[in-house]
């Protein structure tokens, strides 16, 4: 059973005053300090100029009136659906409902034949997506690294044609440029039967880093959301700032200035056309203070965004979120034990769309094929927390204890019979469950191991492009594709 959409919101690290408080001195800031943005974007400081706010040329600086920004936080969507190709896997996103899934752009990837680390390039991209295909718990495929055999003018357009072409699922990219965009959009629409048809039931979306923090607008992911916007393709507005680094050193500091710099991208997203599916994507992480690198594996970051998805909801927009930022190098003990405690703190906070949960190694800079297969149990087994315990009359099972009773074993009971294969985990075989003599004989494998033969095998299976032949011909033939043909 696939485990997206479950509820979390079972784990609240700030009461309700706390989330007020934040709120209210994000609005405050906003208004007092304001935000900087890059040159080249003036039709931005026409807009919103135009909708009230104070703009600084000499300063450089914007000043968000507080009903502004409330007015148009209103106007973005509650809820909305990213969809799957096929239908089995649409996210359905609001509230406390959780999706988790793989994300990075990396430029390198750990090798699944030689283990060793090298540059990514466009099959690695469809490699991951079949193996994302496969695998239950991994609910959306989010572009894990870079195709570095690929032009940069063409990377968004082959990026996401690689992974369409090894999974139905929901397809999102970290969009390059508006051109990308614009020519992505126009091959998709002929997989997904039309423009119209794509944007009413969108298969594909894009995240934008529209913040450079502490408080700034980047030009180019400013343009691209804006362009997600007037063609109704799901968008996020991205802050991810590093506490001690390019926000303050505490994690309230560090989520007041978050809150602030999502809701001034959520304004210019809502002011350029309104009522278009946006997420909330406040990503807080560390700054290791001895090298000033990104910190992604703390527990902290985990707590900072179960706080994250309470200020989304405080503002009734679902959310962009990130888990499972290993800074260890291999898929070892450290890589496990970051990765759990920052998903199970995500999916029971309720993170709506929790990227970067599968795949991801070294602080953001490695992906890992067998990761792929050793997160998705990890995310399972978080999300089977949401599960709850059911205390219904056969999960009571007061008529299965009398009918053994004393002395008895539930070994040949009915109730075991109904029961045996729903109400604990059932992995995906990468956990050994055996007794020692025959974990020796099967020659005695670590996790890593088998998570690496799964992928393998995986990957060996015949090839089954995911987009219709002749659709895939029409669009080798007018666009700039640059993964081979089967």
């Amino acid at each position: 059973m696939n485990s997206g959409g479950l509820m979390g919101g079972i784990y609240k690290p700030l009461n309700p005053e706390q989330v007020e408080l934040i709120h209210g001195e994000a609005l405050r800031l906003l208004e007092e300090v304001g935000m900087t943005y890059e040159s080249g974007q003036n039709d931005v400081l026409a807009l919103v100029k135009h909708a009230g706010c104070r703009v600084d040329r000499t300063a450089m600086r914007l000043f968000f009136p507080r009903q502004l920004i409330e007015e148009m936080v209103a106007q973005a969507p509650g809820e909305f659906t990213l969809y799957s190709r096929d239908g089995k896997n649409d996210l359905h996103l609001g509230k406390d409902r959780v999706y988790a899934g793989t994300g990075g752009t990396t430029v390198h990837i750990l090798d699944l034949d030689t283990d060793e680390v090298r540059q990514s390039v466009v099959k690695d991209i469809h490699n991951v997506a079949r193996i994302v295909e496969e695998m239950k718990h991994i609910h959306f495929f989010q572009n894990c690294c870079v195709p570095n055999d690929v032009p940069i003018e063409h990377y968004d357009l082959n990026i996401v044609f690689a992974a369409m072409m090894g999974t139905n699922k929901h397809v999102m990219f970290g969009c390059n440029f508006d051109h990308g965009l614009r020519e992505t959009f126009r091959m998709v629409a002929r997989i997904a039967g039309g423009k119209e048809a794509l944007k009413v039931k969108p298969i594909f979306s894009i995240s934008a880093c529209m913040i450079i923090s502490p408080l700034k607008f980047c030009t180019q992911s400013t343009v691209n959301v804006r362009t997600a916007a007037e063609l109704n393709v799901p968008t996020t507005v991205t802050s991810a700032p590093m506490s001690g680094s390019t926000s303050p050193m505490t994690m309230a500091g560090t989520l007041l200035q978050t809150h602030a710099e999502v809701l001034a991208g959520i304004t210019v997203h809502q002011l350029t056309r309104p009522g278009a599916p946006v997420l909330y994507g406040g990503l807080p992480a560390m700054a290791e203070m001895r090298s000033m690198g990104y910190q992604g594996g703390g527990v902290e970051c985990g707590m900072m965004q179960a706080a994250i998805h309470q200020l989304s909801q405080r503002v009734d927009v679902p959310n962009y979120a990130s888990s499972g930022l290993s800074d260890s190098k291999i898929s070892d003990v450290q890589a496990g034990w970051e990765k759990a405690f920052t998903t199970g703190l995500a999916v029971m906070g309720g993170n709506n769309y929790i990227h970067h949960a599968a795949g991801m190694l070294e602080s953001m800079q490695c992906v890992a094929y067998e990761l792929y297969v050793i997160d998705d149990e990890i995310i399972g087994q978080a999300c089977k927390i949401l599960e709850g315990i059911s205390t219904g009359e056969d999960h009571l099972a007061f008529e299965a204890i009398h009918e053994v009773g004393p002395g008895g074993n539930y070994l040949m009971s009915p109730h075991t019979m109904r029961h045996l294969r729903r109400q604990y985990f059932q992995g995906n075989g990468v956990s050994d469950k055996g007794g020692r003599e025959e974990w020796i004989q099967q020659g005695s494998l670590s996790a890593r191991d088998r998570a690496r033969a799964i992928a393998c095998a995986i990957l060996d299976k015949p090839l089954e492009p995911r987009i219709h032949p002749e659709i895939e011909k029409e669009i080798r033939s007018d666009f700039d594709i640059f993964l081979s043909a089967f």
